[in-house]
């Protein structure tokens, strides 16, 4: 059985898909935008700013679902420029500690023009 895990304390889907699904134990989080959930906008305009948000939007989702980071087994991360990759990763490694498996990938475009976006997969 597949249960919507939702929370306000991270942006709401802007899109018809969930900002998390929750099947057999396992979280399926939807990407993680760098938007402030009580604006509506960008955080910042670095992807250090930008990458913060977005761990912090995914630890939101994680704990709708009673997870932490630590429970996170697999990250995709998306960036719009692999220059940003040393910024994004000294952000990123301060949130993941238990290094997951992870894909990063550089894309033309993510949506509302961030800098970032992060996916994850986790198991309670």
């Amino acid at each position: 059985m597949k249960e919507k895990i939702e929370t306000q304390k991270a942006p709401a889907a802007i899109g018809p898909y969930a900002q998390g699904v929750m099947v057999e134990g396992f979280l399926f989080a939807s990407g993680q935008l760098p938007v402030n959930p009580d604006t509506g906008l960008l955080a910042g305009a670095t992807i250090e700013e930008q990458a913060e948000q977005s761990m912090k939007n995914v630890g939101a989702v994680l704990e709708a679902a009673g997870m932490t980071y630590e429970n996170v087994v697999k990250t995709t991360c998306f960036l719009s420029d692999m220059g940003n990759f040393a910024a994004f990763n000294e952000v990123y490694g301060r949130y993941f500690t238990g290094k997951p498996a992870r894909s990063c990938v550089a894309v033309r475009e993510i949506p509302k023009g961030a800098l970032c976006e992060v996916e994850v997969i986790a198991h309670k």
